[in-house]
C-alpha cells in the first residue's frame, strides 16, 4: 500500500491530472468498507460520490487526506495545497472567525497585514465580511458553513474535498451552499471531490459522478446521465425507489 503527495512545480491549469486513486482497499474490524476503487481527478473538474449510507464515501475522502492508511492500493495527490470542508464545520468555538482562518495560514508565517488581507478577502468571498470578529456560537448553521468554505480556500488550494457540504441545512441554504461551491470551482479552477447523497449536491456542482455501494463503483457517468441510466444501482438511488440491487426484503445490503 502507498500514499504519495506529488507537489507540481507550477501552477496546475484546467486538465492537468492532479489525484489519482489506485485499487484502493479498506477494512474496519474485518468488515470491507471498499474494495478494489480507482478513479482519476484533474484540475477543474468536481467529481461527485454518491451512494447510500455507509457505502465507504467519507471513508475515501479520508485516506485521499492521509487521515486514514489503506489496506492496499494507491494514492497520488500532485499537491499539498488542498482544503477541506468538514460535514459539522469543524470551527473552534472559542475563536473568532478571524482566528479560525488564521490558523490555516499559520505555516505561511505571513506578516500581519498579509494575513488580514486574504481573510478580509476570503470571507468577502462567502458574503461574511461582517462577521470577522463574531464566534461560531454567533452564526447560524448555513454562515458556520460558508466561514468553513473561506478557510478551506485561504490557501487558494488546488484540491478541495467537500464532505456532505449541505447536511442539515434547509432547501434554501442548500442552494446557497451548492452556488458558492459552483462559484469556487470557477475561481479557483481546482480539483474537487464532493462527497454526498443529497440529490440537487450532486445534481447541480458535479461534472461527474461514481455511484458506491457494497464497496465497490457501481457506476459512473455525468450527472444528467444518472438520470436516464438503465443500470441497476444508479437507477435506483437517482430516482429513490424501494425496488432494486441496494435492498434485500426492504433492508440496506
Amino acid at each position: 500500500m502507498r500514499r504519495k503527495t506529488n507537489i507540481p512545480e507550477r501552477k496546475a491549469t484546467a486538465g492537468e491530472l492532479m489525484i489519482e486513486v489506485k485499487n484502493l482497499s479498506k477494512s474496519f474490524n474485518s468488515r470491507r468498507i471498499i474494495e478494489d476503487i480507482s478513479f482519476k481527478v484533474h484540475a477543474g473538474e468536481t467529481l461527485g460520490i454518491i451512494g447510500p449510507s455507509g457505502c465507504g464515501k467519507s471513508t475515501i475522502l479520508k485516506l485521499l487526506c492521509g487521515l486514514l492508511k489503506p489496506d492496499s492500493g494507491e494514492v497520488i495527490v500532485h499537491s499539498k495545497e488542498l482544503g477541506l470542508v468538514f460535514q459539522g464545520s469543524a470551527l473552534l468555538n472559542s475563536l473568532t472567525v478571524r482566528e479560525n482562518l488564521a490558523l490555516a495560514l499559520r505555516a505561511r508565517k505571513l506578516k500581519r497585514a498579509e494575513e488580514e488581507k486574504i481573510i478580509v478577502e476570503k470571507l468577502k468571498l462567502v458574503g461574511l465580511s461582517d462577521y470577522i470578529y463574531s464566534f461560531p456560537a454567533q452564526l447560524s448553521g448555513g454562515q458556520q458553513k460558508r466561514t468553513s468554505f473561506a478557510r478551506a480556500v485561504t490557501n487558494d488550494p488546488k484540491i478541495i474535498l467537500y464532505d456532505e457540504p449541505t447536511t442539515g441545512l434547509d432547501p434554501v441554504m442548500s442552494t446557497v451552499i451548492e452556488d458558492y461551491m459552483i462559484d469556487m470551482a470557477k475561481q479557483f479552477i481546482p480539483a474537487s471531490i464532493v462527497v454526498t447523497h443529497q440529490f440537487s449536491t450532486w445534481r447541480r456542482t458535479t461534472d461527474r459522478i461514481i455511484l458506491l455501494h457494497a464497496g465497490h463503483i457501481q457506476w459512473e457517468g455525468s450527472a444528467d446521465e444518472a438520470l436516464t441510466s438503465e443500470n441497476p444501482y444508479m437507477k435506483q438511488f437517482a430516482h429513490a425507489t424501494r425496488e432494486g440491487p441496494m435492498l434485500s426484503n426492504g433492508i440496506e445490503v
